[in-house]
């Protein structure tokens, strides 16, 4: 039995693209070994941030836009964790946005899902950051008029060391796609098509099936430059994947002023109250 599962109520919309993700996910855990209290699952607000209700996890729900800065917080307090955040493309590429642009620099060890359906389906689908331009919304009745966000390309070119395309539906793709997300040593970005079946008509299960194609089996997850070029492919060509590829040193290995190695941690419970008694 896997011991990720939770036997709780989901709030989900039946057919939606999360459950795919929540499965894989809990899936990919299980097969790598990690223990439920070895991972630490982070979202912030919306329907892809009620994901940590239903693993059995340690866990954290946040405010929008704000998974990033505490899932560092966190990394950094206890490195042995696998911090996985999981949110939307709106509380990534929107209100969290400037905290997106700065992990990837900052290359922090974490994985980072982001349920990407292209409409805020929490609040009843208005445009995101990833609504294609001219697309009708519940909100945008004459059209998007801004351009869309292109996530892997703006992760590449901010000098990710690991950014993946995803789709919700080829749930044995994601699941390794996962997996190799968690062993990365640094930021891994895996933007994942999640269809919204209340919300978003255009993007569908039927949509993504027909314009997402597999990366080309001699691809060359280490060329920057072909991976920029393939982020750049649209419909009907979207590629899925690991774009890029490359170790780099993380942003806590890169803290060389310590005093200790910062991959130790050894507080113990008793350490934890006596540091809290003193700071009351």
């Amino acid at each position: 039995m896997n011991p990720f599962k939770k036997d709780v109520a989901n709030a989900w919309c039946p057919g939606c693209g999360n459950f795919a993700i929540l499965n894989a996910l809990q899936a990919a855990l299980h097969e790598e070994g990690i223990a439920p209290h070895e991972a630490f699952v982070m979202s912030g607000i919306g329907q892809a941030a009620k994901l940590p209700h239903y693993i059995r996890a340690n866990a954290y729900n946040g405010l929008h836009g704000r998974a990033l800065p505490a899932a560092m917080g966190a990394h950094a307090a206890n490195p042995n964790l696998k911090i996985i955040v999981t949110s939307g493309d709106g509380d990534t590429y929107g209100e969290g946005g400037n905290h997106f642009l700065h992990h990837v620099r900052r290359n922090v060890d974490m994985l980072h899902l982001v349920h990407d359906n292209q409409v805020y389906g929490l609040t009843k689908g208005q445009g995101s950051p990833t609504t294609a331009m001219g697309q009708i919304t519940t909100l945008q009745q004459d059209g998007m008029k801004s351009l869309p966000v292109n996530p892997v390309l703006l992760a590449l070119s901010l000098g990710a060391t690991f950014v993946a395309r995803a789709y919700s539906q080829n749930i044995e793709q994601l699941k390794e796609l996962i997996k190799a997300g968690l062993n990365h040593p640094g930021y891994a970005l895996i933007d994942i098509f999640q269809p919204c079946v209340s919300f978003n008509k255009v993007n569908t299960y039927r949509w993504y099936s027909d314009n997402t194609v597999a990366l080309p089996e001699d691809y060359d997850p280490t060329n920057l430059e072909l991976a920029m070029e393939y982020a750049k492919r649209e419909a009907p060509e979207i590629p899925l994947g690991i774009l890029y590829q490359v170790t780099q040193p993380h942003f806590l290995q890169k803290q060389t002023h310590l005093d200790r190695p910062i991959i130790e941690y050894d507080r113990q419970p008793e350490d934890i109250k006596r540091l809290l008694e003193n700071h009351r």
